[in-house]
């Protein structure tokens, strides 16, 4: 069983925001990711740069053909 929450760390202990479906003393494994980690804004263009795409030279003026094989190439 796998369980996502919230929990905020009062300095000794970790305290869910909500009650979880665990009976008293289960033992668990926990990773812990801090909620601010999670807030990352990137761009689409970030993104598509950040692949290293490559591709032929007239890939977007032929892109019927590169993509399901048709039409001729355009000039």
């Amino acid at each position: 069983m796998s369980q996502t929450f919230d929990a905020i760390y009062d300095g000794s202990v970790l305290r869910p925001e909500i009650a979880l479906d665990l009976e008293p003393n289960t033992r668990v494994k926990v990773t812990v990711e801090s909620a601010d980690a999670q807030v990352k804004n990137e761009s689409f263009l970030d993104v598509a740069e950040s692949l290293n795409l490559s591709g032929p030279p007239d890939w977007a003026r032929n892109i019927d053909r590169y993509l399901y094989g048709t039409h001729e190439p355009r000039t």
